[in-house]
């Protein structure tokens, strides 16, 4: 049983009217998961998230089954998911390979995903950033001429296990490569949550200094140190209106084992309707979806908001 529930609005100054949420729950949200999740509850998954009002839902991954085995069904999950109009649902592909399979099974948007540090590149793609960039460009090139929407990920933004902070100016010169080769959209990863509001806020401006336009920008933060809401609102006061966030707070990272649960979509929706910020999602809704998602995985959900409203 959820109980009713909302902030009493208070809206900031300077803050957008509107926020969209990319919700990241059914792929980087379910991707760690030790436990293979049956593909009918993926599906039912997205499907309560767009019932609950989501306009942006990140689907799956078309990476090579052995290194993510969660998300070996990405045909199936396309193939028995009811797409709405006006309903996007993206999908990660490591590659051309990953394009090819994702445009055979009818995917409308995929993102790719890249590193500001040379260690975590390495880590991930088994190349260097450079090298990275270069494998990517063939597969955003691809995906325009097919009229396909590009987002492009960028991790380590602020801090890597291995590499320490990172420098600004370093993110910026990738986040720019990424524009470069035609991505619509980048979205900024604190990867392992050690990002702070200043960090946020520099790293913005920098990019916004280099011509970067913000609409073009999505934030995309971990909650490992608990920064996750103060780092949002750092990216809303600088003139983000792009937000990932995963239900019921799912997620890590499997190749940065210190990277805790993407920032819950619940708790980001409490602290954006107490601003008077619309985000279109029906909050309790939301909140049962991931009450039964949590039911399917064997656990509580770790959102705040979803223990106070579901308790």
């Amino acid at each position: 049983m959820v109980a009713a529930g909302l902030p009493d609005p208070s809206p900031w100054p300077g803050l957008p009217p509107r926020v969209t949420i990319c919700e990241v729950g059914p792929r980087d949200g379910l991707q760690n998961e030790a436990t293979v999740v049956d593909t009918a509850v993926k599906v039912e998954f997205i499907e309560r998230l767009v019932a609950a009002g989501h306009t942006v839902v990140e689907a799956t991954s078309f990476v090579h089954p052995k290194w993510v085995p969660q998300l070996a069904d990405a045909q199936q999950v396309l193939d028995k998911l009811d797409r709405r109009p006006g309903v996007r649902y993206p999908v990660l592909v490591p590659n051309q390979t990953g394009l090819e399979r994702a445009v055979e099974a009818g995917a409308a948007e995929i993102a790719v995903f890249g590193s500001a540090t040379e260690t975590f590149a390495r880590r991930n793609l088994n190349r260097t950033v450079a090298e990275s960039m270069e494998m990517f460009a063939p597969v955003v090139a691809g995906a325009k001429e097919r009229g396909l929407r590009v987002r492009g990920y960028l991790s380590m933004c602020f801090g890597d296990p291995w590499e320490g902070p990172v420098p600004r100016q370093q993110v910026a010169e990738v986040a720019g490569r990424l524009l470069g080769l035609g991505c619509d959209e980048i979205s900024l990863g604190d990867t392992i949550g050690v990002a702070t509001p200043g960090q946020v806020r520099a790293l913005l401006d920098l990019l916004v200094a280099g011509g970067v336009e913000l609409s073009r920008v999505a934030v995309h933060f971990h909650d490992t140190y608990g920064q996750a809401l103060a780092n949002t609102l750092a990216a809303l006061q600088a003139g983000v209106t792009i937000v990932d966030a995963s239900a019921g707070g799912l997620g890590g990272c499997p190749y940065a084992e210190s990277a805790t649960g993407n920032l819950a979509t619940e708790d980001l929706i409490w602290q954006l309707t107490g601003l008077g910020i619309e985000t279109g999602v029906d909050l309790a809704a939301l909140v049962q979806t991931s009450v039964w998602m949590a039911e399917r995985l064997g656990r509580p959900s770790p959102s705040r908001v979803v223990r106070a409203l579901a308790g």
